[in-house]
């Protein structure tokens, strides 16, 4: 229950639900009626459908990129100048 609900929410980042953005369809309940018959106006619907859901995806996550870039670089120093040969300070934390 808890992973249907969690796949039935709106994920800001991309404005859609993570089950319609990973399979490019709602998620079913269960109870829908489903037909047997295709129709080939249904499927061009479809496919235009799942191409303009992929590209609001697109464009809000590297919206939402953007921004967390900004943010960051908001508060990113200027790295220093290193040059060949340069001598620098290493830690030893992580080295075996």
């Amino acid at each position: 229950m808890a992973k249907f609900i969690y796949n039935n929410k709106v994920y800001t980042g991309t404005r859609v639900l993570p089950f319609q953005a990973n399979c490019g369809q709602d998620l079913r309940m269960g109870f829908e009626l489903r037909k047997k018959e295709k129709y080939k106006g249904a499927t061009k619907f479809v496919e235009r459908i799942k191409g303009m859901q992929e590209e609001e995806a697109k464009a809000a996550l590297a919206k939402a990129q953007e921004e967390i870039r900004q943010y960051a670089d908001r508060h990113r120093g200027e790295a220093g100048g290193y040059k060949v040969r340069d001598l620098v300070l290493l830690s030893t934390k992580d080295l075996k």
